[in-house]
Protein backbone atom coordinates (compact mmCIF):
# COMPACT_ATOMS: atom_id res chain seq x y z
CA UNK A 1 0.00 0.00 0.00
CA UNK A 2 1.31 3.45 -0.92
CA UNK A 3 0.44 5.22 2.32
CA UNK A 4 0.35 9.00 2.68
CA UNK A 5 0.75 10.77 6.01
CA UNK A 6 -0.55 14.26 6.74
CA UNK A 7 0.15 16.11 9.98
CA UNK A 8 -2.34 18.55 11.47
CA UNK A 9 0.17 21.29 12.38
CA UNK A 10 -0.70 24.14 14.74
CA UNK A 11 2.44 26.21 14.02
CA UNK A 12 5.47 26.50 11.77
CA UNK A 13 7.39 24.72 14.52
CA UNK A 14 5.00 21.77 14.22
CA UNK A 15 5.29 21.87 10.41
CA UNK A 16 9.06 21.50 10.63
CA UNK A 17 8.72 18.64 13.10
CA UNK A 18 6.30 16.90 10.73
CA UNK A 19 8.83 17.22 7.91
CA UNK A 20 11.67 15.93 10.08
CA UNK A 21 9.54 12.95 11.14
CA UNK A 22 8.85 11.86 7.57
CA UNK A 23 5.37 13.19 6.83
CA UNK A 24 4.36 13.78 3.21
CA UNK A 25 2.46 17.01 3.91
CA UNK A 26 1.01 19.22 6.62
CA UNK A 27 -2.35 20.85 7.15
CA UNK A 28 -1.53 24.15 8.82
CA UNK A 29 -4.26 25.38 11.19
CA UNK A 30 -4.79 28.00 13.85
CA UNK A 31 -7.45 27.64 16.55
CA UNK A 32 -6.98 23.92 17.22
CA UNK A 33 -9.32 23.97 20.29
CA UNK A 34 -12.04 25.18 17.90
CA UNK A 35 -11.35 22.39 15.41
CA UNK A 36 -8.99 24.44 13.24
CA UNK A 37 -9.28 27.92 11.72
CA UNK A 38 -7.43 29.81 8.99
CA UNK A 39 -3.79 30.51 9.97
CA UNK A 40 -2.29 33.97 9.61
CA UNK A 41 -0.69 35.01 6.34
CA UNK A 42 2.61 35.44 8.17
CA UNK A 43 2.48 31.84 9.37
CA UNK A 44 1.62 30.57 5.89
CA UNK A 45 4.46 32.54 4.25
CA UNK A 46 7.00 31.40 6.84
CA UNK A 47 5.91 27.77 6.57
CA UNK A 48 6.13 27.90 2.77
CA UNK A 49 9.63 29.37 2.92
CA UNK A 50 10.91 26.73 5.33
CA UNK A 51 9.16 23.57 4.12
CA UNK A 52 10.14 21.18 1.35
CA UNK A 53 7.10 18.93 1.83
CA UNK A 54 3.55 19.78 0.72
CA UNK A 55 1.79 22.61 2.55
CA UNK A 56 -2.00 22.57 2.82
CA UNK A 57 -3.95 25.18 4.79
CA UNK A 58 -7.42 25.10 6.27
CA UNK A 59 -9.76 27.90 5.18
CA UNK A 60 -12.23 28.33 8.03
CA UNK A 61 -13.01 31.81 9.38
CA UNK A 62 -14.34 30.65 12.75
CA UNK A 63 -15.12 27.66 14.92
CA UNK A 64 -18.58 26.20 15.38
CA UNK A 65 -20.77 24.92 12.57
CA UNK A 66 -20.09 24.86 8.83
CA UNK A 67 -23.02 27.00 7.70
CA UNK A 68 -21.47 30.17 6.33
CA UNK A 69 -22.97 33.57 5.59
CA UNK A 70 -22.32 35.44 2.31
CA UNK A 71 -19.85 37.66 4.18
CA UNK A 72 -17.96 34.66 5.57
CA UNK A 73 -17.79 33.10 2.10
CA UNK A 74 -16.30 36.32 0.77
CA UNK A 75 -13.66 36.19 3.50
CA UNK A 76 -12.89 32.53 2.70
CA UNK A 77 -12.55 33.29 -0.99
CA UNK A 78 -10.08 36.10 -0.23
CA UNK A 79 -8.12 33.82 2.13
CA UNK A 80 -7.86 31.20 -0.61
CA UNK A 81 -6.52 33.80 -3.04
CA UNK A 82 -3.89 34.92 -0.51
CA UNK A 83 -2.92 31.33 0.31
CA UNK A 84 -2.45 30.50 -3.36
CA UNK A 85 -0.36 33.64 -3.85
CA UNK A 86 1.77 32.50 -0.90
CA UNK A 87 2.48 29.25 -2.74
CA UNK A 88 0.50 26.65 -0.84
CA UNK A 89 -0.03 23.24 -2.41
CA UNK A 90 -3.50 22.57 -1.08
CA UNK A 91 -6.67 24.06 0.36
CA UNK A 92 -8.89 22.44 3.01
CA UNK A 93 -12.56 23.50 3.00
CA UNK A 94 -16.09 22.36 3.79
CA UNK A 95 -19.54 24.00 3.73
CA UNK A 96 -22.93 22.59 4.74
CA UNK A 97 -26.57 23.63 4.44
CA UNK A 98 -28.89 23.94 7.46
CA UNK A 99 -30.21 20.46 6.60
CA UNK A 100 -26.78 18.80 6.83
CA UNK A 101 -26.29 18.55 3.08
CA UNK A 102 -23.28 19.72 1.07
CA UNK A 103 -23.69 23.43 0.26
CA UNK A 104 -23.04 23.02 -3.44
CA UNK A 105 -23.12 26.71 -4.49
CA UNK A 106 -20.68 27.64 -1.72
CA UNK A 107 -18.41 24.68 -2.47
CA UNK A 108 -18.37 25.42 -6.21
CA UNK A 109 -17.38 29.00 -5.47
CA UNK A 110 -14.52 28.01 -3.16
CA UNK A 111 -13.42 25.15 -5.43
CA UNK A 112 -13.15 27.60 -8.32
CA UNK A 113 -11.09 29.96 -6.15
CA UNK A 114 -8.73 27.07 -5.28
CA UNK A 115 -7.83 26.62 -8.95
CA UNK A 116 -5.16 23.98 -9.52
CA UNK A 117 -4.46 23.45 -5.81
CA UNK A 118 -5.13 20.09 -4.25
CA UNK A 119 -8.44 20.32 -2.37
CA UNK A 120 -9.55 18.41 0.74
CA UNK A 121 -13.08 18.41 2.15
CA UNK A 122 -12.52 18.46 5.91
CA UNK A 123 -14.46 16.90 8.77
CA UNK A 124 -17.56 18.91 8.06
CA UNK A 125 -18.19 15.63 6.22
CA UNK A 126 -18.68 13.94 9.58
CA UNK A 127 -21.70 16.18 10.21
CA UNK A 128 -23.41 15.31 6.92
CA UNK A 129 -26.81 13.64 7.10
CA UNK A 130 -26.06 11.14 4.31
CA UNK A 131 -22.33 10.41 3.89
CA UNK A 132 -22.77 8.42 0.68
CA UNK A 133 -24.73 11.15 -1.07
CA UNK A 134 -22.21 13.67 0.24
CA UNK A 135 -19.34 11.63 -1.18
CA UNK A 136 -21.00 11.56 -4.61
CA UNK A 137 -21.44 15.34 -4.60
CA UNK A 138 -17.94 16.08 -3.32
CA UNK A 139 -16.36 13.78 -5.92
CA UNK A 140 -18.29 15.53 -8.69
CA UNK A 141 -16.75 18.84 -7.58
CA UNK A 142 -13.28 17.51 -8.52
CA UNK A 143 -12.15 17.49 -4.89
CA UNK A 144 -9.24 15.18 -4.23
CA UNK A 145 -9.91 13.75 -0.77
CA UNK A 146 -12.27 13.67 2.18
CA UNK A 147 -10.97 13.83 5.75
CA UNK A 148 -13.22 11.76 7.97
CA UNK A 149 -13.45 9.97 11.29
CA UNK A 150 -16.28 7.84 9.91
CA UNK A 151 -18.85 10.12 11.60
CA UNK A 152 -17.62 8.96 15.01
CA UNK A 153 -15.57 10.79 17.68
CA UNK A 154 -12.37 9.13 16.41
CA UNK A 155 -11.33 7.37 13.21
CA UNK A 156 -10.70 4.01 14.94
CA UNK A 157 -14.30 4.11 16.20
CA UNK A 158 -15.54 5.00 12.70
CA UNK A 159 -13.37 2.53 10.78
CA UNK A 160 -16.38 0.47 9.69
CA UNK A 161 -18.02 3.38 7.88
CA UNK A 162 -14.67 4.50 6.45
CA UNK A 163 -14.29 1.00 4.93
CA UNK A 164 -17.76 1.25 3.37
CA UNK A 165 -16.94 4.70 1.98
CA UNK A 166 -13.61 3.50 0.55
CA UNK A 167 -15.41 0.66 -1.23
CA UNK A 168 -18.26 2.92 -2.36
CA UNK A 169 -15.92 5.57 -3.75
CA UNK A 170 -14.37 3.00 -6.09
CA UNK A 171 -11.32 5.20 -6.59
CA UNK A 172 -13.26 8.39 -7.39
CA UNK A 173 -11.90 10.19 -4.34
CA UNK A 174 -9.48 9.36 -1.53
CA UNK A 175 -10.75 8.80 2.00
CA UNK A 176 -8.26 10.10 4.58
CA UNK A 177 -8.78 8.72 8.08
CA UNK A 178 -8.25 11.31 10.79
CA UNK A 179 -8.94 12.19 14.42
CA UNK A 180 -7.56 10.16 17.29
CA UNK A 181 -4.95 8.45 15.10
CA UNK A 182 -1.69 7.58 16.86
CA UNK A 183 1.16 5.09 17.02
CA UNK A 184 -0.93 2.66 19.06
CA UNK A 185 -3.87 2.30 16.67
CA UNK A 186 -2.80 3.27 13.13
CA UNK A 187 -1.92 -0.27 12.07
CA UNK A 188 -5.29 -1.69 13.10
CA UNK A 189 -7.06 1.35 11.63
CA UNK A 190 -5.41 0.77 8.27
CA UNK A 191 -6.45 -2.89 8.28
CA UNK A 192 -10.05 -2.20 9.30
CA UNK A 193 -10.71 0.95 7.25
CA UNK A 194 -8.89 0.25 3.99
CA UNK A 195 -7.71 3.87 3.97
CA UNK A 196 -4.35 4.74 2.43
CA UNK A 197 -4.10 8.31 3.77
CA UNK A 198 -3.87 9.19 7.46
CA UNK A 199 -4.19 12.51 9.28
CA UNK A 200 -2.84 12.94 12.81
CA UNK A 201 -1.20 15.57 15.01
CA UNK A 202 1.56 13.66 16.90
CA UNK A 203 1.62 16.46 19.48
CA UNK A 204 3.15 16.42 22.94
CA UNK A 205 2.72 18.85 25.83
CA UNK A 206 5.53 21.34 26.39
CA UNK A 207 5.76 23.45 29.55
CA UNK A 208 6.15 27.21 29.23
CA UNK A 209 9.61 28.67 29.82
CA UNK A 210 8.06 31.49 31.89
CA UNK A 211 9.54 31.70 35.40
CA UNK A 212 6.94 34.23 36.63
CA UNK A 213 3.18 33.90 36.31
CA UNK A 214 0.20 35.79 37.71
CA UNK A 215 -2.42 33.18 38.67
CA UNK A 216 -5.09 35.88 39.00
CA UNK A 217 -5.07 36.79 35.30
CA UNK A 218 -6.35 34.56 32.48
CA UNK A 219 -6.17 35.51 28.82
CA UNK A 220 -8.79 32.99 27.74
CA UNK A 221 -11.00 30.16 28.97
CA UNK A 222 -10.48 28.80 32.48
CA UNK A 223 -10.30 25.31 30.97
CA UNK A 224 -7.06 26.11 29.12
CA UNK A 225 -3.67 25.82 30.80
CA UNK A 226 -1.91 28.89 29.45
CA UNK A 227 1.49 27.74 30.68
CA UNK A 228 1.46 24.55 28.67
CA UNK A 229 1.28 24.21 24.90
CA UNK A 230 1.12 21.28 22.53
CA UNK A 231 3.42 20.92 19.54
CA UNK A 232 4.08 18.18 17.02
CA UNK A 233 7.33 16.33 17.65
CA UNK A 234 9.41 14.66 14.95
CA UNK A 235 9.90 11.60 17.16
CA UNK A 236 6.20 11.00 17.54
CA UNK A 237 5.54 11.54 13.82
CA UNK A 238 8.21 8.96 13.02
CA UNK A 239 6.89 6.50 15.62
CA UNK A 240 3.38 6.70 14.18
CA UNK A 241 4.54 6.27 10.58
CA UNK A 242 6.87 3.40 11.55
CA UNK A 243 4.05 1.68 13.43
CA UNK A 244 2.30 1.19 10.08
CA UNK A 245 5.10 0.94 7.55
CA UNK A 246 7.87 -0.98 9.31
CA UNK A 247 8.04 -4.76 9.15
CA UNK A 248 7.63 -6.20 12.61
CA UNK A 249 9.47 -9.51 12.82
CA UNK A 250 8.36 -11.66 15.78
CA UNK A 251 11.03 -12.27 18.42
CA UNK A 252 11.14 -16.06 17.85
CA UNK A 253 11.60 -15.48 14.11
CA UNK A 254 14.57 -13.16 14.70
CA UNK A 255 16.15 -15.77 16.95
CA UNK A 256 15.75 -18.48 14.33
CA UNK A 257 17.16 -16.22 11.61
CA UNK A 258 20.18 -15.41 13.74
CA UNK A 259 20.92 -19.09 14.27
CA UNK A 260 21.01 -19.97 10.57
Amino acid sequence: MNYQFEICANSVESCLAAQAGGAHRVELCAGIPEGGTTPSLGEILTARRMLQIKLHVIIRPRGGDFLYSPLELEIMEEDIKLARKAGVDGIVIGCLTPEGEIDLPAMKRLRTAAGDCSVTFHRAFDRCKDPFKALDEIAELDIHRILTSGQQPTAPEGSGLIRKLVDYSNGRISLMAGCGVNENNIRQLAAESGASEFHFSAREKIKSAMRFSNPEVKMGSDSINEYTREITTAQRVKRTIDALTSLHIPEHTRSLSGSL
